[in-house]
């Protein structure tokens, strides 16, 4: 007897080996040999092919109670199929490779109950609930759309307390890492348990308890990032999609892919309800609204009523205060809120000291060797650091005239800001909210805890500050710089600064009717700027898909970015070309280019890209796939398949 065996390997096909075991059947796992190791793999569907004059290995043994539901195995199969990835690495997104994995004498998942706190949902709350609720068994897509504030997440907490209750497993996706912590108090409060946290920090311990609670249908609740949507449930309920308009749920190295469209996806192998949960809907979820494929429910109120920040706008242009980044008018306008024991946030989306750094006497500029990125300046390191491959170099540069290097600095960061800050406000508590200060848990609860408790009066944040955070005393928010130009390479950028503001602006007053957001800009008439004013973001989408249908974009076609990347740009331009003419072969697509990608080099790599935009009324993933395998290409070269790439960088 054979069975085909699929490893957590990098191959898009199984592999035959013998068995004695009748009992064998399709999902379940087993250990066999490979090469000189023993790797755990899954009994695969499919037919068994033949094989001559070939030794075929014997499978070593059966791995009692594991197995993949027959669902999963189909959206794995699906899922390497739409991303163009191996199948092995997606069996690996759900397995691992390693044996320790699987252990059946790993204690139960944490089953230590706390007080639950009683929440009471007011009639809107109530409402969505019902909407929520009167979702059938069945596979079906429903949007809770809510201005920040209102409280959507009690909403979809009650909506998985129901399924919990019913024995069933509950899946909540979150666009950050860092969020999961955040939203691990909050869920310990409702329901009075820990919930299940699943992201690539936690420990392998903790990885494997959980996994084997989650296929053993014990873990009832699982928070996770994107890498949790393929874990193995046994008796999954309900999915929820928390922010779905992030651009965070797109995975952009290794195997790429959008979580949040996969998660749909996977809801509809399961035969299940997904939620998806924001405060300003991505575009093709707007789309899938229009077109009533999606179900929606908007919550107008903000929680205990509280309404949503005044606005102000300051014109840089005439009251700029001359080398400062913040106006007087600012500083004076913060000053009460401070006065008042309110905390103010200072945002803007620029990590580091200063993006830009020039020699005044040689005009050398700081740009990455291995990347065409200038580097960042980080003060807190003294070192220019590039933010694509993390190469650091020292500030100390031999210059003319036997001297050193003087740089001036261009453009503020974050860093920079919280400099600014310190001198204009040096009796009160500023911490800066980045990434580059966030990489510990306990460092990350701490200023949580902190700024809770209102031991700090100032933040200065990037964009991850928009997301998700309850902040009780956080009344005012200055927008250093509130810029809606769309410069870059991202098709999205109009819509990411839409969501971006909106959510940046619902941070504020949520426990006061006195709270305010200042943009400073110097573009003041600015159309999008004047319409968020409005809390007219919804139009502002209704805009933006018109015009994205105009020029045949998504969500009106299709695209698939190939980057092809060499060590020289010669290189990379002629394997584009070569794809390109048999890519043309292909009657359904249009491709352009090649061009150079905006990020002509990366990690020492020149990139040049292909882009393949067609109806989408079919799945050319196939034949795309099955073209790219039948080319013999230089191993002087690298592809990189991008399905519905979200920016062209």
């Amino acid at each position: 007897m054979k069975a085909q065996v699929l490893l957590p390997k990098i191959f898009n096909f199984p592999f035959t080996y013998k068995t004695n075991q009748s009992s064998l059947k399709i999902g379940d796992f087993v250990e066999v040999p490979f090469g000189n190791k023993k790797e755990i793999g899954v009994v695969w569907p499919g037919k068994i092919s033949e094989l001559k004059n070939i030794k075929i290995k014997k499978i070593n043994k059966k791995i009692n109670n594991f197995s993949l539901d027959h669902e999963l195995i189909n959206f794995i199969k699906w899922f390497a199929s739409y991303n163009m990835v191996p199948i092995g690495l997606v069996l690996k997104m759900t397995i691992g490779n390693n044996l320790n994995l699987i252990n059946e004498n790993d204690k139960d998942f944490n089953k230590e109950k706390n007080e639950i706190k009683k929440f009471d949902l007011n009639n809107e709350q109530k409402q969505a609930l019902q909407f929520l609720n009167t979702t059938n068994k069945k596979f079906e897509v429903s949007v809770l759309q809510g201005t920040t504030g209102s409280g959507k997440t009690l909403v979809y907490f009650e909506r998985i307390k129901k399924i919990i209750n019913k024995k069933e497993q509950a899946l909540v996706l979150l666009p950050e890492i860092f969020l999961t912590n955040e939203f691990k108090s909050r869920f310990v409060e409702f329901f009075g348990f820990a919930p299940a946290i699943w992201h690539s920090k936690i420990t392998p311990k903790n990885k494997r308890i959980i996994w084997n609670g989650i296929i053993k249908n014990k873990v009832k609740l699982v928070i996770g990032a994107r890498s949790a949507l393929l874990l193995p449930f046994k008796k999954l309920g309900i999915i929820i999609v928390d922010e779905e308009h992030d651009s965070s749920y797109k995975q952009d190295e290794g195997v790429i892919y959008n979580a949040r469209d996969m998660a749909i996806s996977r809801a509809s192998f399961e035969n299940i309800p997904i939620h998806l949960i924001s405060s300003i809907p991505s575009i093709e979820t707007l789309n899938n609204i229009q077109n009533k494929k999606f179900k929606h429910f908007k919550i107008l109120q903000r929680y205990k009523d509280c309404p949503l920040p005044k606005t102000k706008i300051i014109n840089l242009n005439i009251k700029k205060t001359k080398n400062h980044f913040i106006s007087e008018e600012t500083i004076e306008i913060v000053k009460k809120f401070l006065k008042k024991k309110e905390q103010v946030l200072f945002f803007l989306n620029r990590r580091g000291y200063a993006p830009y750094l020039i020699c005044k006497n040689c005009g050398y500029k700081h740009i990455c060797p291995d990347c065409s990125m200038y580097l960042t300046f980080h003060k807190t390191k003294n070192k220019a650091i590039c933010h694509h491959c993390s190469l650091e170099k020292e500030m100390l540069r031999d210059c003319k005239d036997n001297k050193s290097c003087e740089f001036i600095m261009y453009g503020p960061g974050v860093e920079k800001i919280f400099e600014e800050v310190c001198k204009i406000f040096p009796e009160k508590k500023v911490e800066i909210f980045s990434s580059d200060y966030m990489k510990k848990k306990d460092q990350t609860k701490s200023l949580f805890d902190r700024i809770k408790n209102n031991k700090i009066d100032i933040l200065v944040g990037t964009q991850m500050i928009s997301k998700g955070f309850n902040f009780p005393k956080l009344n005012c928010i200055v927008v250093i710089d509130a810029d809606f130009s769309g410069r870059g390479y991202d098709l999205r950028t109009t819509e990411k600064n839409i969501q971006l503001y909106h959510q940046l602006s619902g941070r504020a007053g949520r426990f006061s009717s006195d709270s305010l957001i200042i943009y400073q800009t110097t573009s003041p008439e600015d159309e999008i700027l004047h319409e968020l004013i409005k809390n007219n973001s919804d139009e502002l989408l209704k805009k933006e898909l018109i015009s994205r249908k105009k020029n045949l974009l998504p969500p009106f076609s299709r695209l698939i970015a190939i980057i092809v990347s060499s060590k020289t740009h010669a290189l990379s331009l002629d394997g584009a070309r070569e794809i390109k003419n048999h890519l043309s072969k292909i009657n359904e697509i249009e491709v352009m280019g090649p061009v150079d990608s905006p990020l002509l080099k990366i990690k020492k790599k020149f990139r040049s890209r292909l882009l393949i935009r067609f109806s989408g009324k079919s799945l050319i993933q196939k034949k795309i796939t099955n073209l790219l395998n039948t080319l013999k290409i230089s191993n002087k070269i690298k592809l990189t398949v991008d399905v519905d790439p979200v920016n062209f960088g």
